[in-house]
């Protein structure tokens, strides 16, 4: 669920989100395998300090078959290209999300994971 939760409502199922963002969850595109499973970059759009240290060519680990869709597009920090380019990273105040494991991301994954220990320390 992750990253969805954080927002009000989703075209996954009925019921609502956390609404700590505005938007809601969509499908990704019927003409592309659905659950995107696998690695994919980032397109960086906004600094920010979670993504300290990454950079365009790191790859990331997918797995996924909706995708946020903010109303507010200046929260989306990075944005990764899978039959549409959707946010895969995104930030408002003390809210981060992501749309990859970072966890299952190897070193560029535990660089996000220590940038927001790194964040919430402060």
């Amino acid at each position: 669920m992750g990253m969805h939760l954080l927002f009000e409502k989703s075209r996954e199922a009925p019921g609502r989100g956390l609404g700590l963002l505005r938007g809601e969850t969509v499908r990704l595109p019927k003409d592309v395998k659905t659950p995107h499973i696998g690695w994919n970059n980032l397109h960086m759009i906004l600094d920010n300090e979670l993504l300290n240290g990454i950079d365009e060519k790191d790859y990331f680990y997918f797995v996924h078959g909706y995708y946020a869709k903010p109303e507010n597009t200046n929260i989306v920090v990075a944005e990764t290209e899978y039959g549409v380019r959707f946010p895969s990273v995104i930030a408002k105040r003390n809210i981060y999300g992501t749309q990859f494991h970072p966890e299952k991301s190897g070193k560029p994954g535990r660089r996000v994971l220590m940038n927001f220990a790194e964040i919430i320390r402060r």
